[in-house]
Protein backbone atom coordinates (compact mmCIF):
# COMPACT_ATOMS: atom_id res chain seq x y z
CA UNK A 1 0.00 0.00 0.00
CA UNK A 2 2.19 2.58 -1.32
CA UNK A 3 5.41 1.28 0.68
CA UNK A 4 7.20 4.08 1.66
CA UNK A 5 4.80 6.52 1.09
CA UNK A 6 1.93 5.57 3.62
CA UNK A 7 1.86 9.21 5.21
CA UNK A 8 0.42 10.39 2.16
CA UNK A 9 -2.61 8.17 2.06
CA UNK A 10 -3.13 10.13 5.47
CA UNK A 11 -3.23 13.34 4.08
CA UNK A 12 -5.01 12.47 1.08
CA UNK A 13 -7.90 11.36 3.38
CA UNK A 14 -7.07 14.66 4.99
CA UNK A 15 -7.82 16.85 2.09
CA UNK A 16 -10.66 14.77 0.80
CA UNK A 17 -12.48 15.43 4.08
CA UNK A 18 -11.33 19.17 3.30
CA UNK A 19 -13.35 19.19 -0.19
CA UNK A 20 -16.69 17.52 1.50
CA UNK A 21 -16.03 20.25 4.40
CA UNK A 22 -16.22 22.95 1.53
CA UNK A 23 -18.91 21.34 -0.41
CA UNK A 24 -21.49 21.48 2.61
CA UNK A 25 -20.65 24.84 3.62
CA UNK A 26 -20.94 25.76 0.14
CA UNK A 27 -24.30 24.68 -0.24
CA UNK A 28 -26.21 27.16 1.74
CA UNK A 29 -24.75 30.01 -0.84
CA UNK A 30 -25.38 27.98 -3.96
CA UNK A 31 -29.27 27.22 -3.13
CA UNK A 32 -30.14 30.80 -1.95
CA UNK A 33 -31.88 31.64 -4.84
CA UNK A 34 -34.13 28.61 -4.21
CA UNK A 35 -34.58 29.06 -0.17
CA UNK A 36 -35.31 32.50 -0.61
CA UNK A 37 -37.40 32.67 -2.55
CA UNK A 38 -39.33 29.26 -1.09
CA UNK A 39 -39.15 30.85 2.35
CA UNK A 40 -39.18 34.57 1.76
CA UNK A 41 -35.68 34.83 3.20
CA UNK A 42 -33.96 38.52 1.96
CA UNK A 43 -30.33 39.16 1.48
CA UNK A 44 -30.36 40.85 5.06
CA UNK A 45 -30.92 37.10 6.38
CA UNK A 46 -27.85 35.38 4.45
CA UNK A 47 -25.60 37.98 6.09
CA UNK A 48 -26.89 37.23 9.79
CA UNK A 49 -26.47 33.43 8.75
CA UNK A 50 -23.52 34.07 7.64
CA UNK A 51 -21.94 35.44 10.39
CA UNK A 52 -23.82 33.61 13.07
CA UNK A 53 -21.85 30.28 10.84
CA UNK A 54 -18.83 32.87 11.17
CA UNK A 55 -18.80 33.15 14.93
CA UNK A 56 -19.43 29.64 15.31
CA UNK A 57 -16.66 28.59 13.51
CA UNK A 58 -14.40 30.94 15.38
CA UNK A 59 -15.66 29.39 18.37
CA UNK A 60 -15.16 26.17 16.87
CA UNK A 61 -11.56 26.53 16.55
CA UNK A 62 -10.22 26.68 19.68
CA UNK A 63 -12.57 24.08 20.72
CA UNK A 64 -11.71 21.97 18.59
CA UNK A 65 -8.02 22.35 19.01
CA UNK A 66 -8.22 20.92 22.69
CA UNK A 67 -10.65 18.16 21.38
CA UNK A 68 -7.56 17.26 18.86
CA UNK A 69 -5.36 17.35 22.14
CA UNK A 70 -7.53 15.18 24.33
CA UNK A 71 -8.85 12.97 22.38
CA UNK A 72 -5.83 12.48 19.24
CA UNK A 73 -6.60 12.94 15.60
CA UNK A 74 -8.24 9.76 14.94
CA UNK A 75 -11.69 10.43 16.93
CA UNK A 76 -11.50 14.17 16.77
CA UNK A 77 -11.80 13.73 12.73
CA UNK A 78 -14.56 11.08 13.35
CA UNK A 79 -16.51 13.75 15.85
CA UNK A 80 -15.78 16.39 13.96
CA UNK A 81 -17.29 15.21 10.81
CA UNK A 82 -20.06 13.37 11.93
CA UNK A 83 -21.77 16.26 14.09
CA UNK A 84 -20.84 18.66 10.48
CA UNK A 85 -22.20 16.02 8.49
CA UNK A 86 -25.38 15.55 10.73
CA UNK A 87 -25.87 19.58 11.14
CA UNK A 88 -25.60 20.34 6.76
CA UNK A 89 -28.53 16.89 6.96
CA UNK A 90 -30.38 19.09 8.95
CA UNK A 91 -30.57 22.32 6.86
CA UNK A 92 -33.15 20.40 5.16
CA UNK A 93 -35.52 20.94 7.98
CA UNK A 94 -35.09 24.75 8.04
CA UNK A 95 -37.95 26.61 7.98
CA UNK A 96 -37.03 30.50 8.57
CA UNK A 97 -34.09 32.42 9.55
CA UNK A 98 -33.82 31.26 13.28
CA UNK A 99 -33.60 27.29 12.62
CA UNK A 100 -31.41 28.22 9.42
CA UNK A 101 -29.03 30.03 11.92
CA UNK A 102 -29.11 27.47 14.94
CA UNK A 103 -28.34 24.80 12.16
CA UNK A 104 -25.42 26.81 10.82
CA UNK A 105 -24.08 27.35 14.04
CA UNK A 106 -23.55 23.76 14.51
CA UNK A 107 -22.02 23.82 11.10
CA UNK A 108 -19.79 26.31 11.85
CA UNK A 109 -18.73 24.89 15.19
CA UNK A 110 -18.21 20.55 14.08
CA UNK A 111 -16.50 22.25 10.57
CA UNK A 112 -13.88 24.15 12.51
CA UNK A 113 -12.48 20.68 13.82
CA UNK A 114 -10.85 20.42 10.02
CA UNK A 115 -8.08 22.78 10.55
CA UNK A 116 -6.61 22.20 14.00
CA UNK A 117 -6.73 18.36 13.09
CA UNK A 118 -5.69 18.76 9.89
CA UNK A 119 -2.44 20.96 11.67
CA UNK A 120 -1.80 18.02 14.01
CA UNK A 121 -2.02 15.33 11.76
CA UNK A 122 0.45 17.02 9.45
CA UNK A 123 2.63 17.18 12.60
CA UNK A 124 2.10 13.64 13.80
CA UNK A 125 2.96 12.00 10.10
CA UNK A 126 5.29 14.32 8.15
CA UNK A 127 8.95 15.47 8.74
CA UNK A 128 9.46 19.15 9.16
CA UNK A 129 10.99 19.25 5.60
CA UNK A 130 7.91 17.86 3.90
CA UNK A 131 5.42 19.45 6.39
CA UNK A 132 4.33 22.58 4.01
CA UNK A 133 3.85 20.16 0.80
CA UNK A 134 2.09 18.19 3.38
CA UNK A 135 -0.06 20.87 4.48
CA UNK A 136 -0.42 22.40 0.90
CA UNK A 137 -2.42 19.00 -0.23
CA UNK A 138 -4.51 19.90 2.57
CA UNK A 139 -4.77 23.19 1.62
CA UNK A 140 -5.86 22.22 -2.14
CA UNK A 141 -8.78 19.79 -0.98
CA UNK A 142 -10.26 23.69 0.78
CA UNK A 143 -9.34 25.31 -3.35
CA UNK A 144 -10.81 21.38 -4.79
CA UNK A 145 -13.53 22.07 -2.69
CA UNK A 146 -14.47 25.89 -4.17
CA UNK A 147 -13.90 23.98 -8.10
CA UNK A 148 -16.47 21.14 -7.54
CA UNK A 149 -18.95 22.44 -4.98
CA UNK A 150 -21.02 24.12 -7.57
CA UNK A 151 -21.45 21.54 -10.24
CA UNK A 152 -21.71 18.85 -7.37
CA UNK A 153 -24.49 20.59 -6.00
CA UNK A 154 -26.26 21.79 -9.19
CA UNK A 155 -26.35 18.29 -10.32
CA UNK A 156 -27.40 17.23 -7.25
CA UNK A 157 -30.32 19.69 -7.02
CA UNK A 158 -31.56 19.11 -10.68
CA UNK A 159 -31.70 15.67 -10.20
CA UNK A 160 -33.50 15.28 -6.54
CA UNK A 161 -35.67 19.00 -7.53
CA UNK A 162 -35.44 20.44 -4.18
CA UNK A 163 -32.52 22.04 -1.89
CA UNK A 164 -34.16 19.69 0.90
CA UNK A 165 -33.06 17.11 -0.64
CA UNK A 166 -30.02 18.41 -1.79
CA UNK A 167 -28.63 19.26 1.91
CA UNK A 168 -29.46 15.57 2.77
CA UNK A 169 -27.53 14.01 -0.08
CA UNK A 170 -24.31 16.27 0.70
CA UNK A 171 -24.28 15.44 4.22
CA UNK A 172 -24.35 11.84 3.58
CA UNK A 173 -21.23 12.40 2.32
CA UNK A 174 -19.22 12.98 5.59
CA UNK A 175 -20.85 9.85 6.97
CA UNK A 176 -18.94 8.04 3.87
CA UNK A 177 -15.67 9.13 4.40
CA UNK A 178 -15.79 7.65 7.81
CA UNK A 179 -15.49 3.89 6.23
CA UNK A 180 -12.15 4.50 4.68
CA UNK A 181 -10.87 7.20 8.04
CA UNK A 182 -11.79 4.36 10.20
CA UNK A 183 -9.90 1.23 8.11
CA UNK A 184 -7.05 3.85 7.32
CA UNK A 185 -5.77 5.58 10.74
CA UNK A 186 -5.44 2.56 13.31
CA UNK A 187 -2.78 4.74 15.25
CA UNK A 188 0.43 7.39 14.57
CA UNK A 189 3.43 6.54 12.42
CA UNK A 190 4.69 5.59 15.81
CA UNK A 191 2.63 2.43 16.28
CA UNK A 192 0.80 1.47 12.76
CA UNK A 193 0.84 -1.71 11.77
CA UNK A 194 0.35 -0.95 8.11
CA UNK A 195 3.81 1.47 7.37
CA UNK A 196 7.20 0.05 6.79
CA UNK A 197 10.34 0.65 9.17
CA UNK A 198 11.87 2.86 7.19
CA UNK A 199 9.41 4.90 6.53
CA UNK A 200 8.44 5.31 10.61
CA UNK A 201 12.10 6.08 11.27
CA UNK A 202 12.05 8.58 8.60
CA UNK A 203 8.99 10.33 10.40
CA UNK A 204 10.60 10.64 13.78
CA UNK A 205 13.71 11.54 12.57
CA UNK A 206 12.48 14.02 10.54
CA UNK A 207 10.20 15.43 13.42
CA UNK A 208 13.55 17.03 15.15
CA UNK A 209 14.50 20.51 13.68
CA UNK A 210 18.37 20.20 13.63
CA UNK A 211 18.27 23.70 14.43
CA UNK A 212 17.12 23.01 18.24
CA UNK A 213 19.26 23.18 21.21
CA UNK A 214 18.04 20.58 22.77
CA UNK A 215 16.20 17.51 21.45
CA UNK A 216 13.45 17.91 24.71
CA UNK A 217 9.29 18.24 23.76
CA UNK A 218 7.66 21.52 24.30
CA UNK A 219 4.47 21.03 25.10
CA UNK A 220 3.80 24.15 27.32
CA UNK A 221 0.06 24.90 28.48
CA UNK A 222 -2.56 27.67 26.81
CA UNK A 223 -1.08 29.93 29.32
CA UNK A 224 2.45 29.81 28.37
CA UNK A 225 1.41 29.56 24.78
CA UNK A 226 0.01 32.84 25.10
CA UNK A 227 2.86 34.82 26.89
CA UNK A 228 5.20 33.87 23.66
CA UNK A 229 5.52 36.45 21.00
CA UNK A 230 5.93 34.09 18.86
CA UNK A 231 2.36 32.07 19.41
CA UNK A 232 1.23 35.59 18.67
CA UNK A 233 3.21 35.82 15.50
CA UNK A 234 1.10 32.61 14.23
CA UNK A 235 -2.45 34.34 15.75
CA UNK A 236 -2.17 37.81 13.98
CA UNK A 237 -0.98 36.13 10.93
CA UNK A 238 -3.53 33.78 10.53
CA UNK A 239 -5.60 37.30 12.16
CA UNK A 240 -4.62 39.61 8.85
CA UNK A 241 -4.82 36.48 6.19
CA UNK A 242 -7.85 35.00 6.60
CA UNK A 243 -9.71 37.96 5.76
CA UNK A 244 -8.52 37.58 1.73
CA UNK A 245 -9.82 33.83 1.37
CA UNK A 246 -12.78 34.69 3.21
CA UNK A 247 -13.36 37.73 1.31
CA UNK A 248 -13.92 35.54 -1.78
CA UNK A 249 -15.42 32.28 -0.07
CA UNK A 250 -18.01 35.09 1.18
CA UNK A 251 -19.01 37.46 -1.46
CA UNK A 252 -17.64 36.13 -5.03
CA UNK A 253 -21.58 35.21 -6.12
CA UNK A 254 -22.80 38.49 -4.95
CA UNK A 255 -19.79 40.60 -6.35
CA UNK A 256 -20.46 39.10 -9.71
CA UNK A 257 -24.21 39.51 -9.29
CA UNK A 258 -24.02 43.44 -8.43
CA UNK A 259 -20.81 44.14 -10.60
CA UNK A 260 -21.89 42.60 -13.74
CA UNK A 261 -25.25 41.62 -12.99
CA UNK A 262 -25.07 37.75 -13.01
CA UNK A 263 -27.46 35.56 -12.29
CA UNK A 264 -27.23 31.88 -10.87
CA UNK A 265 -26.10 30.11 -13.81
CA UNK A 266 -23.56 33.00 -15.14
CA UNK A 267 -22.01 33.08 -10.81
CA UNK A 268 -21.59 29.01 -11.34
CA UNK A 269 -19.75 29.56 -14.82
CA UNK A 270 -16.99 31.94 -13.31
CA UNK A 271 -17.42 31.47 -10.02
CA UNK A 272 -14.82 28.40 -9.88
CA UNK A 273 -12.06 30.00 -11.57
CA UNK A 274 -10.24 31.68 -8.72
CA UNK A 275 -10.14 28.21 -6.37
CA UNK A 276 -7.94 26.58 -9.25
CA UNK A 277 -5.26 29.59 -8.60
CA UNK A 278 -5.91 28.31 -4.98
CA UNK A 279 -5.22 24.71 -5.31
CA UNK A 280 -2.14 25.43 -7.69
CA UNK A 281 -0.60 28.11 -5.17
CA UNK A 282 -0.64 25.49 -2.24
CA UNK A 283 1.10 23.15 -3.95
CA UNK A 284 3.70 25.91 -5.03
CA UNK A 285 4.09 27.01 -1.84
CA UNK A 286 4.56 23.26 -0.02
CA UNK A 287 6.90 22.32 -2.96
CA UNK A 288 8.84 25.76 -2.79
CA UNK A 289 9.12 25.53 1.01
CA UNK A 290 10.51 21.25 0.54
CA UNK A 291 13.36 21.95 -2.34
CA UNK A 292 14.34 24.95 -0.29
CA UNK A 293 14.70 23.21 3.29
CA UNK A 294 16.29 20.23 1.36
CA UNK A 295 18.70 22.25 -0.52
CA UNK A 296 19.93 23.58 2.65
CA UNK A 297 18.15 26.54 3.60
CA UNK A 298 17.21 26.80 7.48
CA UNK A 299 13.32 26.36 8.44
CA UNK A 300 13.32 30.03 9.52
CA UNK A 301 14.52 31.99 5.93
CA UNK A 302 12.28 29.09 4.67
CA UNK A 303 9.30 29.92 5.69
CA UNK A 304 10.01 33.72 6.27
CA UNK A 305 10.48 33.70 2.63
CA UNK A 306 7.53 31.96 0.94
CA UNK A 307 5.21 33.62 3.40
CA UNK A 308 6.74 36.87 1.56
CA UNK A 309 6.70 35.80 -1.88
CA UNK A 310 3.00 35.46 -0.81
CA UNK A 311 2.16 38.03 0.53
CA UNK A 312 3.76 40.46 -2.59
CA UNK A 313 1.72 38.16 -4.92
CA UNK A 314 -1.67 38.95 -3.17
CA UNK A 315 -0.73 42.76 -2.80
CA UNK A 316 -0.24 43.27 -6.20
CA UNK A 317 -3.05 41.34 -7.69
CA UNK A 318 -5.44 42.73 -5.22
CA UNK A 319 -4.48 46.30 -6.39
CA UNK A 320 -5.00 45.13 -9.91
CA UNK A 321 -8.74 43.93 -8.97
CA UNK A 322 -9.37 47.04 -8.05
CA UNK A 323 -9.23 47.96 -12.19
CA UNK A 324 -10.57 45.17 -13.83
CA UNK A 325 -12.99 46.20 -16.12
CA UNK A 326 -14.45 42.61 -16.87
CA UNK A 327 -16.05 40.07 -15.07
CA UNK A 328 -13.02 37.34 -17.12
CA UNK A 329 -9.91 39.63 -16.50
CA UNK A 330 -11.20 39.84 -12.42
CA UNK A 331 -11.60 36.28 -11.53
CA UNK A 332 -8.65 35.65 -13.17
CA UNK A 333 -6.56 38.20 -11.06
CA UNK A 334 -8.77 36.72 -8.21
CA UNK A 335 -7.27 33.38 -9.03
CA UNK A 336 -4.21 35.14 -8.62
CA UNK A 337 -4.68 36.26 -5.48
CA UNK A 338 -5.81 33.07 -3.88
CA UNK A 339 -2.35 31.69 -5.47
CA UNK A 340 -0.78 34.11 -3.56
CA UNK A 341 -2.72 33.41 -0.46
CA UNK A 342 -2.41 29.63 -0.41
CA UNK A 343 1.16 30.27 -1.29
CA UNK A 344 1.42 31.97 1.87
CA UNK A 345 -0.82 29.98 4.45
CA UNK A 346 0.84 26.12 4.20
CA UNK A 347 3.40 27.95 5.44
CA UNK A 348 1.83 29.43 8.63
CA UNK A 349 0.11 26.96 9.52
CA UNK A 350 3.09 24.81 9.87
CA UNK A 351 4.48 27.20 12.20
CA UNK A 352 2.57 25.45 15.18
CA UNK A 353 4.19 22.53 14.89
CA UNK A 354 7.51 24.34 14.03
CA UNK A 355 7.62 25.95 17.58
CA UNK A 356 5.87 23.45 19.38
CA UNK A 357 5.41 19.60 19.88
CA UNK A 358 2.95 17.87 21.77
CA UNK A 359 -0.46 18.47 23.22
CA UNK A 360 0.25 22.15 22.23
CA UNK A 361 0.57 21.98 18.36
CA UNK A 362 -3.74 21.70 17.81
CA UNK A 363 -4.33 24.60 20.94
CA UNK A 364 -1.94 27.17 19.14
CA UNK A 365 -3.69 26.34 16.03
CA UNK A 366 -7.15 26.56 17.41
CA UNK A 367 -6.28 29.85 18.98
CA UNK A 368 -5.16 31.22 15.44
CA UNK A 369 -8.20 29.91 13.69
CA UNK A 370 -10.59 31.36 16.47
CA UNK A 371 -8.60 34.81 15.80
CA UNK A 372 -8.56 34.41 12.42
CA UNK A 373 -12.82 34.03 12.31
CA UNK A 374 -13.10 36.63 14.24
CA UNK A 375 -11.58 38.41 12.04
CA UNK A 376 -13.71 37.37 9.13
CA UNK A 377 -16.84 38.17 11.44
CA UNK A 378 -15.86 41.97 11.09
CA UNK A 379 -15.04 42.11 7.37
CA UNK A 380 -18.31 40.58 6.95
CA UNK A 381 -19.77 43.72 8.94
CA UNK A 382 -17.80 45.82 6.86
CA UNK A 383 -18.44 44.65 3.08
CA UNK A 384 -21.96 46.24 2.84
CA UNK A 385 -20.61 49.43 4.47
CA UNK A 386 -17.53 49.98 2.13
CA UNK A 387 -18.99 48.30 -1.55
CA UNK A 388 -22.19 50.37 -1.56
CA UNK A 389 -20.67 52.17 -5.17
CA UNK A 390 -18.23 49.25 -5.71
CA UNK A 391 -16.21 46.95 -4.30
CA UNK A 392 -12.56 48.95 -4.93
CA UNK A 393 -12.55 49.51 -1.23
CA UNK A 394 -12.55 45.76 -0.44
CA UNK A 395 -9.48 44.91 -2.47
CA UNK A 396 -7.63 47.99 -0.80
CA UNK A 397 -8.30 46.28 2.41
CA UNK A 398 -7.30 43.28 1.08
CA UNK A 399 -4.12 44.96 0.17
CA UNK A 400 -3.07 46.33 3.70
CA UNK A 401 -4.11 42.89 5.66
CA UNK A 402 -1.93 41.16 3.16
CA UNK A 403 1.03 43.72 4.30
CA UNK A 404 0.37 43.17 7.55
CA UNK A 405 0.26 38.75 7.39
CA UNK A 406 3.74 39.32 6.69
CA UNK A 407 4.81 41.91 8.93
CA UNK A 408 3.34 39.61 11.81
CA UNK A 409 5.58 36.70 10.78
CA UNK A 410 9.06 38.73 10.15
CA UNK A 411 8.48 40.99 13.43
CA UNK A 412 6.52 38.51 16.24
CA UNK A 413 8.62 35.44 15.06
CA UNK A 414 12.62 36.63 15.04
CA UNK A 415 13.51 32.68 14.44
CA UNK A 416 11.19 29.75 13.34
CA UNK A 417 12.56 27.06 15.59
CA UNK A 418 11.26 24.77 18.50
CA UNK A 419 10.93 26.96 21.27
CA UNK A 420 12.55 26.13 24.98
CA UNK A 421 10.77 26.29 28.35
CA UNK A 422 10.82 30.09 29.73
CA UNK A 423 13.06 29.00 33.07
CA UNK A 424 15.77 26.75 31.04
Amino acid sequence: MLKGKFRYIIVTLVALATIINYIDRGALGFLWPEISEDLGLTKTDYAIILNVFTFAYAFGQTLFGKIFDWIGVRLGFVLSIVAWSAATMLHAAATGLASFAVFRAVLGVSEAGNWPGATKANAEWFPINERALAQGIFNSGAAIGGIVSAPIIGVLFVFLESWQATFIAIGALGFLWLIPWLIVYKSGPDAHPWITEEERQFILNGQRNPEADEVADYAPTSKEILSRKESWGVIMASFFLDPIWWLFVGWLPLYLNETYGFGVEEIAIYAWIPYVGAMLGAWFGGLLAQNWIKSGWSVNKTRKSVIAIGGVIMLISLLATTQASTPLFAVLLMAVILFGFQTAVGNIQTLPSDFYSGKSVGSLAGFAGTAAKLAVVGLNFLIPIITVNSYVPAFVVGAGLAIMTVLSVLILCPNIKPLKPKHS
